[in-house]
Protein backbone atom coordinates (compact mmCIF):
# COMPACT_ATOMS: atom_id res chain seq x y z
CA UNK A 1 0.00 0.00 0.00
CA UNK A 2 1.43 3.96 -0.83
CA UNK A 3 2.28 6.32 1.80
CA UNK A 4 -0.76 8.23 3.03
CA UNK A 5 -1.83 10.97 5.13
CA UNK A 6 -4.80 10.30 7.32
CA UNK A 7 -7.80 12.18 7.61
CA UNK A 8 -10.50 10.43 9.69
CA UNK A 9 -14.08 11.98 10.16
CA UNK A 10 -16.22 10.26 12.66
CA UNK A 11 -19.83 9.63 11.50
CA UNK A 12 -21.57 10.64 14.70
CA UNK A 13 -20.16 13.85 14.55
CA UNK A 14 -21.78 16.48 12.50
CA UNK A 15 -20.14 16.60 9.02
CA UNK A 16 -18.39 19.14 7.97
CA UNK A 17 -17.34 19.97 4.51
CA UNK A 18 -13.82 19.28 3.36
CA UNK A 19 -11.46 22.29 1.86
CA UNK A 20 -12.53 22.07 -1.78
CA UNK A 21 -15.96 22.85 -0.89
CA UNK A 22 -15.67 26.38 0.83
CA UNK A 23 -15.84 28.36 -2.16
CA UNK A 24 -19.21 27.05 -2.57
CA UNK A 25 -21.19 29.45 0.04
CA UNK A 26 -19.49 32.48 -0.98
CA UNK A 27 -21.22 31.94 -4.16
CA UNK A 28 -24.47 33.85 -5.20
CA UNK A 29 -27.38 32.26 -5.86
CA UNK A 30 -27.53 33.28 -9.40
CA UNK A 31 -24.12 32.11 -10.22
CA UNK A 32 -23.53 29.83 -13.56
CA UNK A 33 -23.54 25.35 -13.15
CA UNK A 34 -19.70 25.68 -13.39
CA UNK A 35 -20.10 26.41 -9.19
CA UNK A 36 -20.36 22.63 -9.14
CA UNK A 37 -17.01 21.08 -9.03
CA UNK A 38 -15.46 18.11 -9.42
CA UNK A 39 -13.53 17.86 -5.86
CA UNK A 40 -17.14 19.38 -4.13
CA UNK A 41 -18.57 16.26 -5.36
CA UNK A 42 -15.94 13.47 -4.85
CA UNK A 43 -16.26 14.92 -0.86
CA UNK A 44 -19.82 14.65 -0.77
CA UNK A 45 -19.72 11.06 -1.99
CA UNK A 46 -17.04 10.33 0.63
CA UNK A 47 -19.19 12.06 3.57
CA UNK A 48 -22.51 10.13 2.32
CA UNK A 49 -23.61 6.46 4.44
CA UNK A 50 -23.01 4.47 1.21
CA UNK A 51 -23.68 0.96 1.17
CA UNK A 52 -24.61 -2.01 -0.70
CA UNK A 53 -27.87 -0.84 -2.49
CA UNK A 54 -25.74 2.29 -3.98
CA UNK A 55 -22.84 0.50 -4.75
CA UNK A 56 -25.39 -2.25 -6.48
CA UNK A 57 -26.74 0.98 -8.34
CA UNK A 58 -23.67 2.76 -9.52
CA UNK A 59 -22.62 -0.68 -10.50
CA UNK A 60 -25.23 -1.52 -12.63
CA UNK A 61 -25.13 1.51 -14.40
CA UNK A 62 -21.64 1.55 -15.80
CA UNK A 63 -22.20 -1.93 -16.47
CA UNK A 64 -25.11 -0.34 -18.84
CA UNK A 65 -23.22 1.78 -20.18
CA UNK A 66 -20.46 -0.55 -21.75
CA UNK A 67 -23.25 -2.56 -23.08
CA UNK A 68 -24.50 0.16 -24.88
CA UNK A 69 -20.53 0.70 -26.27
CA UNK A 70 -19.24 3.88 -23.65
CA UNK A 71 -16.84 4.31 -21.13
CA UNK A 72 -17.93 2.90 -17.72
CA UNK A 73 -19.72 5.85 -16.97
CA UNK A 74 -22.86 6.63 -14.83
CA UNK A 75 -23.71 10.74 -15.23
CA UNK A 76 -25.25 12.87 -12.84
CA UNK A 77 -28.69 13.06 -14.97
CA UNK A 78 -29.17 9.48 -15.07
CA UNK A 79 -28.28 9.37 -11.41
CA UNK A 80 -31.09 11.94 -10.70
CA UNK A 81 -33.71 11.13 -12.83
CA UNK A 82 -33.38 7.37 -13.84
CA UNK A 83 -31.19 5.84 -10.99
CA UNK A 84 -29.42 2.58 -12.25
CA UNK A 85 -29.60 3.42 -15.78
CA UNK A 86 -26.28 4.04 -18.27
CA UNK A 87 -25.67 6.53 -20.90
CA UNK A 88 -27.47 4.80 -23.65
CA UNK A 89 -30.60 3.17 -21.70
CA UNK A 90 -33.84 4.54 -23.34
CA UNK A 91 -35.28 7.64 -21.61
CA UNK A 92 -38.70 5.49 -21.69
CA UNK A 93 -36.89 2.55 -19.87
CA UNK A 94 -38.78 2.49 -16.51
CA UNK A 95 -36.41 2.71 -13.87
CA UNK A 96 -35.27 0.61 -11.18
CA UNK A 97 -36.36 0.41 -7.76
CA UNK A 98 -33.95 0.96 -4.84
CA UNK A 99 -34.42 1.08 -1.51
CA UNK A 100 -32.63 4.02 -1.32
CA UNK A 101 -31.02 5.29 -4.50
CA UNK A 102 -27.83 7.61 -4.32
CA UNK A 103 -30.01 10.57 -5.21
CA UNK A 104 -31.44 10.88 -1.67
CA UNK A 105 -28.48 10.32 -0.22
CA UNK A 106 -27.01 13.44 -1.79
CA UNK A 107 -30.17 15.38 -1.67
CA UNK A 108 -30.13 14.62 2.25
CA UNK A 109 -26.70 16.06 2.69
CA UNK A 110 -26.89 18.40 1.02
CA UNK A 111 -30.05 20.22 2.41
CA UNK A 112 -28.69 19.04 5.90
CA UNK A 113 -25.11 19.76 6.11
CA UNK A 114 -24.19 21.76 2.99
CA UNK A 115 -26.11 25.12 3.06
CA UNK A 116 -27.94 27.63 4.43
CA UNK A 117 -30.93 27.76 3.32
CA UNK A 118 -32.03 31.42 4.45
CA UNK A 119 -28.91 33.39 3.90
CA UNK A 120 -29.28 36.09 0.96
CA UNK A 121 -26.83 35.88 -1.47
CA UNK A 122 -26.09 32.09 -1.06
CA UNK A 123 -26.19 29.27 -2.82
CA UNK A 124 -29.71 27.51 -2.31
CA UNK A 125 -29.91 23.69 -1.93
CA UNK A 126 -31.80 23.52 -4.67
CA UNK A 127 -29.75 25.36 -6.86
CA UNK A 128 -26.75 23.60 -6.40
CA UNK A 129 -28.82 20.20 -7.12
CA UNK A 130 -30.00 21.51 -10.14
CA UNK A 131 -26.58 22.69 -11.23
CA UNK A 132 -25.48 19.25 -10.62
CA UNK A 133 -27.87 17.21 -12.36
CA UNK A 134 -27.70 19.48 -15.39
CA UNK A 135 -24.06 19.26 -15.18
CA UNK A 136 -21.91 17.03 -17.61
CA UNK A 137 -20.18 15.34 -14.21
CA UNK A 138 -20.52 11.44 -13.88
CA UNK A 139 -18.94 8.87 -11.71
CA UNK A 140 -16.26 7.01 -13.56
CA UNK A 141 -15.62 3.50 -12.21
CA UNK A 142 -12.41 1.84 -14.47
CA UNK A 143 -12.13 -1.62 -14.31
CA UNK A 144 -15.59 -2.23 -12.72
CA UNK A 145 -15.91 -5.55 -14.12
CA UNK A 146 -13.16 -6.58 -11.40
CA UNK A 147 -15.56 -5.60 -8.30
CA UNK A 148 -16.51 -8.56 -5.94
CA UNK A 149 -19.64 -7.65 -4.97
CA UNK A 150 -18.82 -5.50 -1.35
CA UNK A 151 -15.78 -3.59 -1.11
CA UNK A 152 -16.35 0.55 -0.65
CA UNK A 153 -14.57 2.52 -3.21
CA UNK A 154 -12.01 4.95 -2.95
CA UNK A 155 -13.74 8.51 -4.32
CA UNK A 156 -11.17 10.76 -5.99
CA UNK A 157 -11.67 13.49 -8.35
CA UNK A 158 -9.96 14.35 -11.90
CA UNK A 159 -7.66 17.24 -11.55
CA UNK A 160 -8.16 18.18 -14.84
CA UNK A 161 -4.38 18.94 -15.53
CA UNK A 162 -3.38 16.20 -16.84
CA UNK A 163 -1.92 14.34 -13.53
CA UNK A 164 -1.76 10.52 -13.39
CA UNK A 165 -2.30 10.73 -9.38
CA UNK A 166 -4.65 12.96 -7.29
CA UNK A 167 -5.81 13.05 -3.50
CA UNK A 168 -8.95 10.39 -2.80
CA UNK A 169 -10.82 9.62 -0.04
CA UNK A 170 -11.12 5.80 0.83
CA UNK A 171 -14.30 4.75 2.81
CA UNK A 172 -13.85 2.27 6.07
CA UNK A 173 -15.62 0.78 9.07
CA UNK A 174 -13.99 0.68 12.32
CA UNK A 175 -14.41 -2.67 14.68
CA UNK A 176 -16.91 -0.20 16.69
CA UNK A 177 -18.84 0.65 13.38
CA UNK A 178 -18.03 3.78 13.28
CA UNK A 179 -16.94 5.34 9.98
CA UNK A 180 -14.08 6.68 8.67
CA UNK A 181 -12.80 8.51 5.90
CA UNK A 182 -8.78 8.27 4.90
CA UNK A 183 -7.57 10.69 2.40
CA UNK A 184 -5.18 8.93 0.30
CA UNK A 185 -2.64 9.23 -3.14
CA UNK A 186 -4.96 7.20 -6.12
CA UNK A 187 -3.39 6.57 -9.16
CA UNK A 188 -4.30 4.36 -11.96
CA UNK A 189 -2.81 0.99 -10.30
CA UNK A 190 -4.35 1.42 -7.44
CA UNK A 191 -7.66 1.43 -9.71
CA UNK A 192 -6.73 -1.43 -11.28
CA UNK A 193 -6.40 -3.48 -7.59
CA UNK A 194 -9.64 -1.73 -6.00
CA UNK A 195 -12.82 -0.40 -6.40
CA UNK A 196 -12.27 3.68 -7.30
CA UNK A 197 -14.90 6.08 -8.37
CA UNK A 198 -13.63 8.70 -10.49
CA UNK A 199 -15.76 12.15 -10.43
CA UNK A 200 -14.91 13.05 -13.95
CA UNK A 201 -16.50 15.01 -17.04
CA UNK A 202 -18.45 13.52 -19.25
CA UNK A 203 -17.33 13.74 -23.10
CA UNK A 204 -19.34 10.64 -25.05
CA UNK A 205 -22.77 10.86 -24.25
CA UNK A 206 -24.26 13.29 -26.71
CA UNK A 207 -22.35 10.70 -29.44
CA UNK A 208 -24.57 7.52 -30.49
CA UNK A 209 -22.67 4.49 -30.82
CA UNK A 210 -22.12 1.71 -33.43
CA UNK A 211 -24.21 -0.28 -30.89
CA UNK A 212 -26.98 1.70 -30.26
CA UNK A 213 -27.71 2.33 -33.91
CA UNK A 214 -27.33 -1.19 -34.45
CA UNK A 215 -30.15 -1.51 -31.84
CA UNK A 216 -32.05 1.20 -33.20
CA UNK A 217 -31.78 0.11 -36.84
CA UNK A 218 -31.88 -3.65 -37.50
CA UNK A 219 -30.64 -2.86 -40.95
CA UNK A 220 -26.95 -2.32 -39.37
CA UNK A 221 -27.01 -6.05 -38.04
CA UNK A 222 -25.52 -7.24 -35.64
CA UNK A 223 -22.23 -6.79 -36.02
CA UNK A 224 -19.00 -9.69 -36.05
CA UNK A 225 -18.06 -12.26 -37.72
CA UNK A 226 -18.84 -11.89 -41.41
CA UNK A 227 -22.05 -9.44 -40.83
CA UNK A 228 -21.92 -6.22 -42.35
CA UNK A 229 -23.49 -3.19 -41.32
CA UNK A 230 -23.88 0.05 -43.20
CA UNK A 231 -24.59 3.73 -42.81
CA UNK A 232 -27.16 4.57 -45.40
CA UNK A 233 -28.85 2.92 -47.90
CA UNK A 234 -26.29 1.12 -50.34
CA UNK A 235 -25.54 2.05 -54.09
CA UNK A 236 -27.53 0.31 -56.57
CA UNK A 237 -25.35 -2.11 -58.88
CA UNK A 238 -25.68 -1.75 -62.34
CA UNK A 239 -25.25 -4.76 -64.54
CA UNK A 240 -22.20 -3.36 -66.45
CA UNK A 241 -20.57 -1.66 -64.12
CA UNK A 242 -18.58 -2.71 -60.72
CA UNK A 243 -18.67 -0.61 -57.29
CA UNK A 244 -17.03 -1.32 -54.38
CA UNK A 245 -17.58 -1.29 -50.46
CA UNK A 246 -14.46 -0.34 -47.86
CA UNK A 247 -15.05 -2.31 -44.33
CA UNK A 248 -13.68 -1.09 -41.70
CA UNK A 249 -12.87 -4.51 -39.93
CA UNK A 250 -11.04 -4.00 -36.87
CA UNK A 251 -9.62 -0.87 -34.76
CA UNK A 252 -6.56 -1.02 -32.42
CA UNK A 253 -5.44 2.28 -30.71
CA UNK A 254 -1.61 1.63 -28.95
CA UNK A 255 -1.73 4.47 -26.93
CA UNK A 256 -4.02 6.35 -23.83
CA UNK A 257 -4.27 9.66 -25.27
CA UNK A 258 -5.44 11.65 -21.92
CA UNK A 259 -4.67 11.10 -17.79
CA UNK A 260 -6.55 7.91 -17.06
CA UNK A 261 -9.04 10.19 -14.84
CA UNK A 262 -10.19 11.41 -18.10
CA UNK A 263 -11.47 7.48 -18.67
CA UNK A 264 -11.38 6.07 -22.13
CA UNK A 265 -10.80 7.19 -25.62
CA UNK A 266 -13.30 8.43 -27.47
CA UNK A 267 -11.82 8.04 -31.57
CA UNK A 268 -13.74 9.28 -34.59
CA UNK A 269 -13.19 7.68 -37.51
CA UNK A 270 -14.16 10.05 -40.54
CA UNK A 271 -14.29 9.55 -44.57
CA UNK A 272 -16.05 11.84 -47.11
CA UNK A 273 -16.10 10.90 -50.50
CA UNK A 274 -18.48 10.94 -54.08
CA UNK A 275 -20.94 7.37 -53.40
CA UNK A 276 -21.79 6.04 -57.09
CA UNK A 277 -20.26 9.09 -59.19
CA UNK A 278 -21.02 8.72 -62.78
CA UNK A 279 -20.68 12.42 -63.97
CA UNK A 280 -19.89 12.89 -67.08
CA UNK A 281 -20.14 16.61 -67.69
CA UNK A 282 -19.89 19.81 -65.41
CA UNK A 283 -23.07 20.18 -64.97
CA UNK A 284 -23.56 16.93 -63.80
CA UNK A 285 -20.69 17.45 -61.31
CA UNK A 286 -23.03 19.76 -59.35
CA UNK A 287 -25.52 17.32 -58.70
CA UNK A 288 -23.22 15.42 -56.39
CA UNK A 289 -22.97 16.20 -52.94
CA UNK A 290 -19.88 14.66 -51.19
CA UNK A 291 -21.14 11.64 -47.94
CA UNK A 292 -19.31 11.82 -44.90
CA UNK A 293 -19.10 8.61 -42.84
CA UNK A 294 -18.44 9.66 -39.28
CA UNK A 295 -18.33 6.77 -36.40
CA UNK A 296 -17.63 7.03 -32.49
CA UNK A 297 -15.20 4.24 -31.24
CA UNK A 298 -14.59 3.84 -27.59
CA UNK A 299 -11.19 2.37 -26.60
CA UNK A 300 -11.68 1.41 -22.78
CA UNK A 301 -7.93 1.59 -21.19
CA UNK A 302 -8.03 -1.96 -20.36
CA UNK A 303 -8.47 -2.48 -24.24
CA UNK A 304 -5.26 -0.88 -25.60
CA UNK A 305 -3.34 -2.44 -28.14
CA UNK A 306 -5.97 -5.22 -28.38
CA UNK A 307 -7.31 -5.04 -31.73
CA UNK A 308 -11.63 -3.93 -31.46
CA UNK A 309 -13.90 -5.56 -34.18
CA UNK A 310 -16.00 -2.82 -35.61
CA UNK A 311 -17.50 -4.39 -38.39
CA UNK A 312 -19.01 -1.11 -40.25
CA UNK A 313 -19.53 0.03 -43.97
CA UNK A 314 -17.06 3.45 -44.34
CA UNK A 315 -17.69 3.95 -47.78
CA UNK A 316 -20.25 2.07 -50.27
CA UNK A 317 -20.79 2.56 -53.91
CA UNK A 318 -17.62 3.37 -55.40
CA UNK A 319 -17.11 2.99 -59.25
CA UNK A 320 -14.12 1.49 -60.98
CA UNK A 321 -13.44 3.99 -63.49
CA UNK A 322 -10.83 3.91 -65.72
CA UNK A 323 -8.01 4.99 -63.29
CA UNK A 324 -8.61 4.35 -59.91
CA UNK A 325 -5.37 6.04 -58.73
CA UNK A 326 -7.65 9.00 -59.38
CA UNK A 327 -10.21 8.43 -57.15
CA UNK A 328 -9.59 9.59 -53.75
CA UNK A 329 -11.66 10.47 -50.82
CA UNK A 330 -10.47 12.47 -47.26
CA UNK A 331 -10.06 10.04 -44.49
CA UNK A 332 -9.68 11.41 -40.43
CA UNK A 333 -8.93 10.19 -36.93
CA UNK A 334 -9.69 11.79 -34.15
CA UNK A 335 -9.38 11.67 -30.65
CA UNK A 336 -11.94 14.21 -29.04
CA UNK A 337 -11.21 16.63 -26.62
CA UNK A 338 -14.45 18.92 -27.22
CA UNK A 339 -13.92 22.53 -27.75
CA UNK A 340 -15.71 24.59 -30.39
CA UNK A 341 -17.14 23.50 -33.51
CA UNK A 342 -14.66 23.75 -36.39
CA UNK A 343 -13.56 21.65 -39.98
CA UNK A 344 -11.26 20.53 -42.16
CA UNK A 345 -11.63 21.36 -45.26
CA UNK A 346 -9.77 19.51 -48.50
CA UNK A 347 -9.87 18.62 -51.72
CA UNK A 348 -10.04 15.38 -53.32
CA UNK A 349 -11.11 14.35 -57.25
CA UNK A 350 -12.72 11.45 -58.91
CA UNK A 351 -11.83 10.51 -62.42
CA UNK A 352 -14.37 8.50 -64.63
CA UNK A 353 -14.68 8.05 -68.54
CA UNK A 354 -10.90 9.42 -68.96
CA UNK A 355 -12.33 12.84 -67.09
CA UNK A 356 -10.99 14.22 -63.61
CA UNK A 357 -13.60 16.38 -61.31
CA UNK A 358 -12.27 17.96 -58.24
CA UNK A 359 -14.78 18.49 -55.22
CA UNK A 360 -14.45 19.99 -52.10
CA UNK A 361 -15.29 17.96 -48.56
CA UNK A 362 -15.66 19.71 -45.15
CA UNK A 363 -15.43 17.74 -42.58
CA UNK A 364 -16.31 18.63 -38.94
CA UNK A 365 -14.07 18.34 -35.87
CA UNK A 366 -13.59 19.61 -32.59
CA UNK A 367 -10.89 22.62 -31.89
CA UNK A 368 -9.41 20.98 -28.91
CA UNK A 369 -9.38 17.35 -30.63
CA UNK A 370 -6.40 15.32 -31.28
CA UNK A 371 -5.76 15.01 -34.82
CA UNK A 372 -4.39 11.17 -35.38
CA UNK A 373 -4.39 11.05 -38.68
CA UNK A 374 -5.51 13.14 -41.93
CA UNK A 375 -4.99 12.78 -45.54
CA UNK A 376 -6.02 11.91 -48.68
CA UNK A 377 -6.16 8.38 -49.77
CA UNK A 378 -6.40 6.63 -53.53
CA UNK A 379 -8.95 4.11 -53.66
CA UNK A 380 -6.48 1.20 -55.34
CA UNK A 381 -4.74 2.08 -52.06
CA UNK A 382 -7.48 -0.06 -50.31
CA UNK A 383 -7.68 -2.76 -52.85
CA UNK A 384 -3.79 -3.39 -52.14
CA UNK A 385 -4.48 -2.97 -48.35
CA UNK A 386 -7.32 -5.74 -48.35
CA UNK A 387 -6.92 -7.18 -44.63
CA UNK A 388 -3.61 -6.31 -44.06
CA UNK A 389 -3.54 -4.05 -40.88
CA UNK A 390 -2.36 -0.29 -41.81
CA UNK A 391 -0.83 2.46 -39.17
CA UNK A 392 -2.24 5.44 -39.11
CA UNK A 393 0.11 7.43 -36.48
CA UNK A 394 -1.40 5.97 -32.93
CA UNK A 395 -3.62 3.27 -34.36
CA UNK A 396 -3.88 0.20 -36.40
CA UNK A 397 -6.78 -0.22 -38.86
CA UNK A 398 -7.83 -3.53 -40.69
CA UNK A 399 -9.95 -2.45 -43.91
CA UNK A 400 -11.55 -5.06 -46.40
CA UNK A 401 -12.87 -4.47 -49.84
CA UNK A 402 -16.01 -6.01 -50.46
CA UNK A 403 -17.65 -6.14 -54.41
CA UNK A 404 -21.45 -5.42 -54.55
Amino acid sequence: MKDCIKIVFASMLVPVLMTGCRNLQDESVNAPSSYVQLAQVAEILSMIPVDRCQLDEVHRAVASSTVNGYDEEYTMKNLFTNPGSGVGDSETKAPDEYAEPLRDLIEDYVYSSLFTKSSSGRIEPEAFLDALMESDIQIYWPFSEEWDGKTMPVVTFDPEDGSDVNIGYRIEMDDDGFRHVEEIIVDEEMAAEVPVWVINRNSDAGYTTLEILRRNDPQWGEGGGNIIVHPGKPAQTKADKSYKMLVLRDFCANRNFDSWFAGASEFFVKIGYLEDFTAMTEAEMRLYDPMVTDFMIVVKRNQVGIPQNFNAVLMTGWHEGADMNENRCAFMITEDDGGTQTEWSTRAKVFVEGKSYGFEISIPLNSRDDVVWRGNLDYVWFDKLDGKPASFGDVNLTFEVMEL
